[in-house]
């Protein structure tokens, strides 16, 4: 078994709920087949069956805010989700900003020419791909920033 342990990204939607996976380095995110949601014990069972299977050592959600910044109804609904997710998976769990996520996913499949029916069946899996990749692309730049030597005179000494 490899050391590596994948994170899970989610979109949240009122009837589904997009999914996609890490590659086991944390490189790439690939999208998984939607998950139809009806109520939150299958939901909950679901999740767990992926994250038992994936590995998971974390959970990604994306987080719908207004785009002035503030939290919308959506976005207290997958608040109340993530706590949930905690809860039931005893996984952390971190909301990202998913502000034009879906605007994206959706512009991307039109360019692709897909069919209307198309775009609506793949949209929330793009969704949380692109929000996975983006956590994925943000922790790469943090952790190369703070791996960075600190810059100091053109010879390499501050004398």
């Amino acid at each position: 078994m490899s050391e590596h342990r994948r994170i899970l990204g989610l979109d949240l939607g009122s009837k589904r709920i997009g999914l996609a996976i890490s590659d086991p380095l944390g490189l790439t995110a690939q999208g998984l087949p939607t998950l139809k949601h009806a109520n939150r014990r299958a939901t909950m069972e679901r999740l767990r069956e992926l994250t038992d299977a994936y590995q998971v050592e974390r959970i990604v959600l994306g987080h719908p805010l207004h785009m002035k910044g503030y939290a919308s109804a959506r976005a207290e609904e997958a608040e109340r989700f993530a706590e949930w997710l905690r809860r039931d998976l005893k996984l952390p769990v971190e909301l990202f900003d998913e502000r034009l996520t879906s605007a994206e996913a959706e512009r991307l499949m039109r360019e692709a020419g897909a069919s209307r029916r198309e775009r609506r069946e793949a949209a929330d899996r793009m969704a949380a791909q692109l929000i996975l990749q983006a956590y994925l692309d943000r922790a790469r730049a943090l952790d190369s920033s703070a791996l960075a030597p600190e810059a100091s005179g053109p010879s390499g000494d501050d004398a």
